[in-house]
Protein backbone atom coordinates (compact mmCIF):
# COMPACT_ATOMS: atom_id res chain seq x y z
CA UNK A 1 0.00 0.00 0.00
CA UNK A 2 1.48 3.34 -0.99
CA UNK A 3 2.26 5.82 1.74
CA UNK A 4 2.39 3.51 4.76
CA UNK A 5 5.59 2.69 6.60
CA UNK A 6 7.05 -0.65 5.49
CA UNK A 7 9.60 -3.15 6.72
CA UNK A 8 12.08 -1.70 4.20
CA UNK A 9 11.60 1.76 5.73
CA UNK A 10 12.52 0.72 9.28
CA UNK A 11 14.73 -2.29 8.56
CA UNK A 12 14.43 -5.90 9.60
CA UNK A 13 17.03 -5.42 12.35
CA UNK A 14 14.68 -3.09 14.26
CA UNK A 15 11.84 -5.58 13.97
CA UNK A 16 14.03 -8.51 14.98
CA UNK A 17 15.10 -6.57 18.07
CA UNK A 18 11.48 -6.08 19.10
CA UNK A 19 10.58 -9.72 18.50
CA UNK A 20 13.65 -10.92 20.40
CA UNK A 21 12.26 -9.22 23.52
CA UNK A 22 9.25 -11.56 23.26
CA UNK A 23 11.18 -14.69 22.25
CA UNK A 24 9.61 -14.54 18.77
CA UNK A 25 11.27 -14.98 15.37
CA UNK A 26 11.18 -12.74 12.30
CA UNK A 27 11.16 -14.53 8.94
CA UNK A 28 11.95 -12.18 6.05
CA UNK A 29 10.83 -13.46 2.67
CA UNK A 30 11.73 -12.44 -0.85
CA UNK A 31 9.79 -9.78 -2.72
CA UNK A 32 6.78 -10.95 -4.72
CA UNK A 33 6.61 -14.34 -3.00
CA UNK A 34 3.63 -15.45 -0.96
CA UNK A 35 3.97 -14.72 2.76
CA UNK A 36 3.45 -17.89 4.82
CA UNK A 37 0.71 -17.62 7.42
CA UNK A 38 -0.75 -14.41 5.98
CA UNK A 39 -4.47 -14.05 6.66
CA UNK A 40 -4.93 -11.13 4.23
CA UNK A 41 -2.41 -12.15 1.54
CA UNK A 42 -0.51 -9.71 -0.66
CA UNK A 43 2.14 -7.94 1.44
CA UNK A 44 0.40 -8.46 4.79
CA UNK A 45 2.35 -10.16 7.60
CA UNK A 46 1.82 -13.81 8.43
CA UNK A 47 2.02 -15.82 11.62
CA UNK A 48 2.79 -19.45 12.34
CA UNK A 49 3.45 -20.42 15.94
CA UNK A 50 6.02 -17.99 17.33
CA UNK A 51 7.19 -16.77 13.92
CA UNK A 52 6.17 -13.56 12.14
CA UNK A 53 6.60 -13.59 8.35
CA UNK A 54 7.16 -10.39 6.35
CA UNK A 55 8.66 -9.03 3.15
CA UNK A 56 10.28 -5.64 2.58
CA UNK A 57 6.92 -4.29 1.36
CA UNK A 58 4.99 -5.50 4.42
CA UNK A 59 3.44 -2.55 6.28
CA UNK A 60 4.82 -2.03 9.78
CA UNK A 61 1.25 -1.83 11.10
CA UNK A 62 0.64 -5.33 9.74
CA UNK A 63 3.85 -6.65 11.31
CA UNK A 64 2.85 -5.15 14.65
CA UNK A 65 -0.74 -6.35 14.46
CA UNK A 66 0.20 -9.96 13.80
CA UNK A 67 2.96 -9.82 16.43
CA UNK A 68 0.47 -8.55 18.98
CA UNK A 69 -1.89 -11.41 18.16
CA UNK A 70 0.86 -13.83 19.17
CA UNK A 71 1.51 -11.86 22.35
CA UNK A 72 -2.17 -11.59 23.35
CA UNK A 73 -3.28 -15.18 22.75
CA UNK A 74 -2.83 -17.96 25.29
CA UNK A 75 -0.18 -20.65 24.87
CA UNK A 76 -2.65 -23.31 23.68
CA UNK A 77 -3.77 -21.16 20.75
CA UNK A 78 -0.21 -19.98 20.09
CA UNK A 79 1.00 -23.58 19.78
CA UNK A 80 -1.52 -24.25 16.99
CA UNK A 81 -1.30 -20.85 15.31
CA UNK A 82 -1.22 -20.93 11.53
CA UNK A 83 -2.61 -17.91 9.70
CA UNK A 84 -5.84 -17.23 11.62
CA UNK A 85 -5.24 -15.81 15.10
CA UNK A 86 -8.90 -16.13 16.05
CA UNK A 87 -9.80 -14.60 19.40
CA UNK A 88 -12.77 -12.47 20.39
CA UNK A 89 -13.54 -8.78 19.92
CA UNK A 90 -11.92 -7.80 23.22
CA UNK A 91 -8.68 -9.56 22.33
CA UNK A 92 -8.72 -7.89 18.90
CA UNK A 93 -9.05 -4.51 20.58
CA UNK A 94 -6.16 -5.37 22.92
CA UNK A 95 -4.06 -6.31 19.89
CA UNK A 96 -4.74 -2.90 18.34
CA UNK A 97 -3.94 -1.10 21.59
CA UNK A 98 -0.68 -2.97 22.10
CA UNK A 99 0.44 -2.39 18.52
CA UNK A 100 0.11 1.35 19.07
CA UNK A 101 2.26 1.10 22.21
CA UNK A 102 4.89 -1.09 20.54
CA UNK A 103 5.27 1.31 17.61
CA UNK A 104 7.21 3.59 19.96
CA UNK A 105 9.85 0.85 20.26
CA UNK A 106 10.61 0.83 16.52
CA UNK A 107 12.99 3.58 15.44
CA UNK A 108 11.42 5.51 12.60
CA UNK A 109 7.87 4.42 13.47
CA UNK A 110 6.18 5.68 16.65
CA UNK A 111 2.54 5.71 17.63
CA UNK A 112 1.64 8.88 15.71
CA UNK A 113 2.75 7.42 12.39
CA UNK A 114 1.27 4.02 13.20
CA UNK A 115 -2.17 5.49 13.93
CA UNK A 116 -2.08 7.36 10.60
CA UNK A 117 -1.16 4.14 8.79
CA UNK A 118 -3.88 2.17 10.58
CA UNK A 119 -6.44 4.74 9.43
CA UNK A 120 -5.06 4.68 5.88
CA UNK A 121 -5.30 0.87 5.76
CA UNK A 122 -8.89 0.92 6.93
CA UNK A 123 -8.95 -0.13 10.58
CA UNK A 124 -12.47 0.68 11.72
CA UNK A 125 -13.27 2.18 15.11
CA UNK A 126 -16.56 3.52 16.47
CA UNK A 127 -15.16 6.98 17.03
CA UNK A 128 -13.90 7.23 13.47
CA UNK A 129 -10.12 7.16 13.87
CA UNK A 130 -7.46 5.14 15.59
CA UNK A 131 -6.42 8.14 17.69
CA UNK A 132 -9.99 8.87 18.84
CA UNK A 133 -10.45 5.21 19.78
CA UNK A 134 -7.07 4.93 21.52
CA UNK A 135 -7.56 8.10 23.55
CA UNK A 136 -11.27 7.85 24.28
CA UNK A 137 -12.73 4.38 23.80
CA UNK A 138 -10.06 1.75 24.48
CA UNK A 139 -10.30 1.25 28.24
CA UNK A 140 -11.51 -2.35 27.81
CA UNK A 141 -8.50 -3.14 25.61
CA UNK A 142 -6.13 -1.58 28.14
CA UNK A 143 -7.75 -3.55 30.97
CA UNK A 144 -7.28 -6.78 29.00
CA UNK A 145 -3.57 -6.04 28.63
CA UNK A 146 -3.22 -5.09 32.30
CA UNK A 147 -5.14 -8.16 33.50
CA UNK A 148 -2.90 -10.49 31.48
CA UNK A 149 0.33 -8.77 32.58
CA UNK A 150 1.14 -7.56 29.06
CA UNK A 151 1.51 -3.88 30.06
CA UNK A 152 2.01 -2.04 33.33
CA UNK A 153 -0.04 0.81 34.81
CA UNK A 154 2.02 3.32 32.81
CA UNK A 155 1.20 1.55 29.52
CA UNK A 156 4.73 0.20 29.19
CA UNK A 157 4.88 -3.22 27.53
CA UNK A 158 6.00 -6.08 29.78
CA UNK A 159 7.63 -7.83 26.81
CA UNK A 160 6.07 -11.08 27.92
CA UNK A 161 3.65 -13.41 26.17
CA UNK A 162 0.23 -14.10 27.67
CA UNK A 163 0.42 -17.27 29.75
Amino acid sequence: MNGVLTVADVGAVALTGLLDRYGLELCLGSSNTAIPGSFWGDSEAGVIGRRVFVRDDTPVHSFLHETCHIVCMDERRRAGLDRDAGGDDLEEAAVCYLQVLLADFIKGAGRERLMQDMDAWGYSFRLGSTRAWFEGDAEDAREFLLNHGLIDNDDLPAFALRA
